[in-house]
């Protein structure tokens, strides 16, 4: 089995006047990076969720976040009498001019600091951060079988991909433009064409056509090819983490589907080498995804 780098997570629970949930998105990544965003105070929770995601996925990007909802709290309000009385001791002992209105309590009560607000904070249940914890423990769980279950259906496509790629390999064997008497015939009317006026070296002409067969030669391409598809089947039927090694192989079909093409010089197997290079672009796009 296979596993996918995409999925996502959820796990929500009440502790006494606590409503929490934790929540993990995944994509796909070169390494493993887990980013945590949980509320001040929630460190330590946040800090053992990432290891254990950590501990189970080897591959990926992770968005780990904590959401608490906490009862409304009640505000309190004091009035700093000390700083209230030195204010209206102090505007008491300063002449006040002709026209202006002398100081009023609502105005004193205006100035910063004499009117504190503090908010009373919620109780904490013991059972807080042992729901976290074990709400930590599904939301792995879960993750990991979301992300089982996509790399099922990468499975069967990546599946079919390398299938199709394994039988555009034996199109490109049996293709007639490769038979011996067709490549023959190819390089006769070229020596033909060449040596219609004169005045060419017959024994050079035979050197050039040699090399000229050995370059058009893609035995050696699909030899690889094979070899290629096999390993990839091979790591498909054993399954885990084999996402770096599904994107090596990718990227060495790419480039024999390539040199296929460029050692092409018959319309057919140019056709063939074509379809092959699209087939091997998306095989290399899908497992991209794979863990």
């Amino acid at each position: 089995m296979i596993a996918s780098m995409t999925g996502f997570a959820r796990a929500a629970g009440t502790s006494g006047p606590v409503q929490w949930a934790w929540e993990v998105r995944s994509v796909n990544g070169r390494g493993l990076d887990v980013r945590l965003r949980v509320p001040n105070g929630y460190e330590a929770a946040g800090e053992v969720a990432r290891t254990a995601l950590q501990k189970t996925l080897s591959r990926g990007q992770c968005q780990l976040s904590l959401a608490l909802t906490k009862p409304e709290t009640a505000v309190r309000v004091r009035v700093n009498e000390a700083l209230l009385g030195s204010l209206a001791a102090a505007v008491a002992r300063v002449p006040v001019p002709e026209g202006i209105a002398p100081a009023t309590m609502d105005g004193l009560l205006a100035i910063r600091g004499v009117i504190e607000t503090e908010e009373e904070a919620a109780p904490e249940t013991d059972s807080l951060a042992r729901d976290l914890a074990e709400g930590v423990v599904r939301l792995v769980a879960d993750l990991v079988e979301a992300r089982r279950a996509e790399g099922r259906q990468l499975a069967e496509i990546v599946g079919g991909q390398i299938a199709r790629i394994a039988e555009l390999t034996e199109a490109a064997e049996a293709c007639p433009a490769r038979k011996p008497e067709a490549v023959r015939a190819r390089l006769a009317a070229l020596v033909a064409g060449l040596t219609e006026g004169g005045g060419l070296d017959p024994d050079r002409l035979h050197q050039e056509a040699v090399l000229l067969a050995a370059k058009a030669d893609v035995r050696e391409e699909l030899d690889r090819l094979r070899t290629h598809v096999g390993a990839v089947q091979e790591l498909l039927a054993k399954g885990g983490a084999i996402g770096r090694r599904l994107d090596f192989l990718a990227q060495e079909l790419g480039r024999e589907a390539n040199t296929l093409c460029a050692k092409a010089n018959d319309a057919a197997l140019s056709r063939i080498g074509l379809d092959l290079k699209a087939v091997v672009e998306q095989f290399r796009e899908q497992v991209q995804n794979v863990e």
